[in-house]
């Protein structure tokens, strides 16, 4: 074999071993699971001034294909999971998104919700998720996980910006930092913020309102 040929099979096996190892980091990096030792998010007072608010009457496209105003949604209350965007199995996440305190976790998290859904409609509330993805985006995720709420699409960010929502800036997207509120008689009751653990926050939304039904008894 001559030195040429050799240089290029050294070349096809470095580059064959590249592309084997990215693709194996990609299947141990599974969008369905929570990575250990991921940042722990903090307050940072972002939230504050929500409790108490209107919500404003904005209509936003959900995944059912309607235009949804959640001011006014019919249900003693209605929880809405905000998040900054779920991956897809095929899709790498973006450049240092497991370092962003708070990023990853969005899958698990709709999971959680969708396993945990049938108790919190039991309790009186209706549930919905919101990203700035656009509707194409988030159809495709809640079929794959089976989700039995709508999920809204703040393309434009106007819910956002009207409700002056917290958002950060990575490869290009602006997103929302994860948050749920929670409105009863068109305010904003409670909010969750941050959240963390992602995979157990269905359940945190199931306590809390065991407990405010308690409260009422």
């Amino acid at each position: 074999m001559s030195e040429t040929n050799r240089n290029m099979t050294r070349r096809t096996l470095v580059a064959a071993g590249s592309s084997a190892a990215i693709a194996l980091a990609q299947r141990k990096d599974d969008i369905n699971q929570l990575p250990p030792n991921l940042p722990v998010p903090l307050d940072d007072g972002a939230c504050d001034h929500l409790p108490g608010l209107s919500v404003p009457s904005i209509k936003l496209k959900t995944t059912r294909n309607r235009l949804l105003d959640l001011s006014r949604v019919d249900a003693p209350r209605v929880i809405v999971y905000i998040y900054p965007r779920t991956g897809q199995a095929d899709t790498p996440v973006p450049a240092g998104w497991n370092d962003i305190p708070g990023a990853r976790g969005c899958t698990p998290q709709s999971c959680s919700m969708r396993d945990h859904y049938n108790e919190m409609k039991s309790l009186g509330a209706e549930v919905f998720g919101l990203s700035a993805q656009t509707t194409e985006y988030q159809q495709e995720m809640a079929t794959r996980l089976h989700l039995p709420f709508e999920v809204l699409s703040d393309n434009s960010l106007a819910f956002t910006h009207a409700l002056k929502l917290p958002t950060f800036e990575t490869s290009g997207m602006i997103l929302n930092k994860r948050l749920t509120l929670v409105i009863r008689e068109r305010r904003i009751e409670k909010v969750f913020y941050p959240v963390f653990p992602t995979d157990q926050h269905g359940q945190q939304m199931v306590n809390w309102l065991k407990f405010k039904k308690q409260q009422q008894e």
